[in-house]
């Protein structure tokens, strides 16, 4: 991996500076894409870009920058967009700091601007070599997430059209998917979760493989007919919508494991409908995969209180109620003595103080 320090003026960045919307934002002459198709939309507030012009009026250093070489000669910014379009905006005098846009100023005032030295790093080197030094480095400024960083790395084709449809604000993902989704897709967390149930589906070994593997597919069709193939399933087989507890489950892992079994709703969501209601369920969201995997750590069954677990332990006399060995109470476990899956309840009538071999073991049976 190569990686080099560049010298150059807010004037050499911002020359040529232009913002085609969707198509793109450029400067550099041309050479630098300031906002890839796979990057995030331009998120700073007025404040925060005044507070970038108001830093190089004042001649105090900017944050470093991070561009990624090309192999066509040009570059693309990795950690440093939002500052660069600030500056750009300001150059084209698209707002004001202190009541003067650009053209307001004197000459000697642009020219201190335009002049102002900027330090940016270049990283050079396979997708691998990247990806671990943009990890490393201490990105500053708007925070770069996981997400971000693999779409710099593995940029292409495949990454700008899944971004169209999963990565920013009102996409398509957003309106068909949000109620079963958690996170923002303008950081990527859509498009991230998207891609490690894909990525499972199709035994990719990490979302990076996956993404390595699709990098120049000429777009990300497949990724969107997953998704959509996936909302049709849940709302499928849980008919009726929970937006507070359905939201944030791992429903791609769900999906790839039961999209072909015969699933019955009516009897789905009457288990579901019981299980909200049933005061010893802690964690509602996990009824989902509980239903159909049965399987009851999803579900955190509420625990015996302090008092009811002393209760119990006294009445024992002190003893496991299995193997009647005595103990302190602080080396023995409370056991349902009807177990939750066969309808017993969280009380005091129903706690058994065991020691943990025996409490093993009978969990094992």
């Amino acid at each position: 991996m190569k990686i080099e320090m560049l010298d150059l003026t807010v004037g050499e960045l911002v020359e040529g500076y232009q913002d085609k919307g969707d198509d793109g934002v450029f400067g550099y002459g041309g050479r630098l894409d300031i906002r890839p198709p796979y990057q995030r939309e331009f998120i700073y507030k007025g404040k925060q870009r005044e507070a970038v012009i108001t830093s190089i009026i004042g001649g105090f250093p900017l944050n470093v920058m991070y561009w990624a070489a090309r192999d066509d000669g040009g570059f693309e910014v990795v950690d440093g967009q939002q500052r660069t379009i600030s500056i750009g905006q300001y150059r084209n005098s698209e707002f004001s700091v202190n009541d003067q846009y650009f053209h307001n100023l004197t000459l000697k005032e642009q020219a201190n601007i335009l002049d102002y030295k900027l330090m940016v790093y270049i990283c050079a080197g396979t997708h691998r070599d990247k990806l671990d030094w943009f990890r490393t480095v201490n990105i500053a400024g708007e925070k770069l997430y996981d997400q971000e960083l693999r779409n710099a790395v593995y940029s292409g084709s495949w990454i700008a059209s899944a971004k169209q449809d999963f990565s920013k604000t009102g996409c398509p993902a957003a309106g068909l998917g949000g109620d079963y989704m958690t996170g923002s897709p303008i950081r990527q967390d859509y498009l991230e979760t998207v891609i490690k149930w894909i990525a499972d589906a199709e035994d990719a070994t990490s979302i990076e493989d996956y993404m390595a593997i699709h990098q120049h597919d000429e777009n990300a069709d497949a990724l969107w007919e997953y998704f959509r193939s996936l909302i049709d399933w849940i709302e499928g087989t849980f008919t009726k919508k929970r937006k507070k507890i359905m939201k944030g489950v791992d429903w791609g892992i769900l999906y790839n494991r039961f999209k072909y079994e015969e699933l019955d709703p009516v009897e789905i969501e009457k288990e579901t409908a019981r299980l909200i209601l049933d005061d010893d369920v802690d964690n509602k969201k996990g009824i989902y995969p509980y239903v159909l995997t049965r399987e009851e750590k999803y579900l955190n069954i509420r625990a015996f209180k302090p008092g009811m677990r002393q209760k119990a332990y006294e009445l024992q006399n002190g003893a496991c109620a299995l193997c009647g060995k005595e103990l302190d109470i602080s080396e023995m476990e409370a056991d349902h003595i009807t177990p939750w899956s066969e309808g017993g309840k969280t009380i005091v009538e129903n706690c058994q103080m065991l020691c943990r071999p025996c409490n093993r073991s009978k969990g094992k049976k």
